[in-house]
């Protein structure tokens, strides 16, 4: 399994919920979650896309924890089986 399919099964679940998953690209700002994921309600979180057993490199991770100080939600997803998981951790946040 690669990263490309993982991301491609996100973005379609996504849509299956209503949702849309924008690829996020933020020039002159490295390490940025690739994707924003947007569902009904105003629930939004940002999604780093991995190979399955690959981390995130210490950029990322930096940029992770000051997203988060932010208060937004950030996930690093490398398997299929996390995304439902995900999506439903985002829809159900107050």
């Amino acid at each position: 399994m690669t990263e490309k399919i993982i991301e491609q099964k996100l973005v379609k679940a996504v849509k299956k919920r209503g949702g849309v998953a924008l690829k996020f690209v933020s020039p002159g700002l490295d390490g940025v979650p690739d994707r924003i994921v947007l569902l009904p309600m105003g629930r939004m979180a940002f999604v780093e896309l991995k190979a399955p057993g690959k981390k995130m490199r210490p950029l990322q991770v930096r940029r992770k924890r000051q997203l988060e100080a932010l208060g937004f939600l950030v996930y690093c997803v490398d398997r299929v089986e996390q995304i439902g998981e995900v999506l439903d951790e985002i829809k159900n946040r107050m």
